[in-house]
């Protein structure tokens, strides 16, 4: 049983990471761009900051997803998880629609719907396993921060 638990915990935190990983990867030049070219809101931390803060992140989604996991299959459970792939997904196409595309309002408002999903996330995570649904805080709490950025640098780039 262990054994299982351990494959369900190294699936979803790989999963996630591989995301965010791969996100990163297409995003390179756009990502330099930003960080060379674009005019930055007050309160914008450092470049290092977000490499970090992401790796954690996508490490506490990968820990809620598990926890849901390892729970009897059911409707709740199947709502969680698509519900997680589908914020995941909307994660990732923000990545590719600020940086690549540089569609500052349109990521914008992106992110606001990723806001959205990443509630209704914690909501139903919460009505399976209250610990999974915590985890996911934190990253609600970045993206909010994160809306504010990309609002700054669409007002200050157009």
């Amino acid at each position: 049983m262990k054994q299982q638990k351990w494959k369900i915990y190294a699936f979803w935190i790989f999963l996630t990471q591989l995301t965010g990983g791969l996100a990163g990867w297409l995003t390179k030049e756009g990502a330099e761009l930003y960080r060379t070219a674009v005019k930055k809101p007050p309160l914008s931390p450092p470049d290092i900051v977000f490499p970090i803060v992401w790796t954690l992140l996508f490490l506490f989604m990968g820990i809620g997803m598990a926890r849901i996991s390892l729970f009897t299959a059911s409707l709740r459970h199947s709502r969680c998880r698509n519900i997680f792939l589908i914020q995941l997904a909307c994660n990732f196409l923000w990545t590719i629609l600020f940086f690549n595309l540089q569609q500052y309002g349109l990521a914008f408002f992106w992110l606001v719907g990723l806001w959205l999903l990443i509630l209704w996330m914690i909501r139903i995570f919460s009505q399976v396993d209250r610990p999974a649904a915590w985890l996911q805080i934190p990253y609600l709490l970045w993206v909010a921060f994160a809306g504010y950025l990309n609002l700054g640098v669409w007002r200050l780039n157009g």
